[in-house]
């Protein structure tokens, strides 16, 4: 592989994570709010509409990534206008395969915010709105971020998947070596040069994920 090829495939993976991440986030965060909100404990709670939408959530949670991607070739085929051979044609399926998991992690941060700070806005005449937006997710915000830079990892995880259908990434190419390569691969350096940049990626993005949070965490902060 030439050094041109190493950055094509660090691009690919970053492209469907970045991406796929957001599009995670845009669908997830307002699902594990609205999971928060109609809880027992909730700002509004609804134990019907509850049931529901965890019910659905831990159905899709409970779907391999692998067999996601299989059943959304034909809606990523009408999107993308192909389902194979490109890096792109992952994204759909990482984030279909991420947004539930965003939601459970979503909700669970917000139900770590003290319920005294709650009530006490509550108090003030806040609506649920102005709770939610100026309290629980603020209050929230390092454990948010945290949640962030473990869905991005699990994400780039997945992308490992991309090799079955040609669709290209770090860890897809380390699969070609190995598959061209049987019996001398763990010998040629670009299976460790691919390794190393995958460390170096997810190290990254844990370490950011940290300096984040701790930067916005106020308890810290009060110390």
């Amino acid at each position: 592989m030439e050094w041109s090829e190493f950055f094509l495939a660090l691009g690919e993976t970053v492209g469907m994570t970045v991406i796929a991440t957001v599009l995670a986030y845009l669908v997830g965060l307002p699902l594990g709010i609205l999971l928060y909100a109609t809880g027992k404990k909730g700002l509004k709670p609804h134990k019907v509409l509850n049931f529901i939408i965890g019910f659905l959530t831990n159905v899709l949670r409970s779907v391999p990534c692998l067999l996601i991607i299989i059943m959304l070739i034909p809606l990523t085929r009408g999107v993308m206008g192909t389902a194979t051979g490109v890096w792109y044609t992952m994204i759909i399926p990482l984030f279909v395969a991420a947004f539930a998991y965003v939601a459970r992690v979503v909700e669970s941060s917000l139900n770590e915010v003290d319920p005294g700070v709650i009530e006490a806005s509550r108090s003030m005449g806040a609506t649920s709105m102005q709770i939610i937006t100026k309290v629980l997710l603020r209050e929230a915000r390092p454990s948010l971020l945290i949640g962030v830079s473990i869905t991005t990892v699990s994400i780039l995880g997945y992308t490992a998947f991309a090799y079955d259908f040609g669709a290209g990434g770090l860890i897809a190419r380390a699969y070609s070596i190995y598959h061209n390569h049987p019996i001398d691969y763990l010998s040629r350096p670009e299976i460790w040069v691919i390794l190393f940049l995958i460390v170096i990626l997810v190290q990254a993005i844990q370490e950011l994920g940290l300096f984040l949070a701790k930067r916005t965490d106020k308890r810290r902060i009060a110390k």
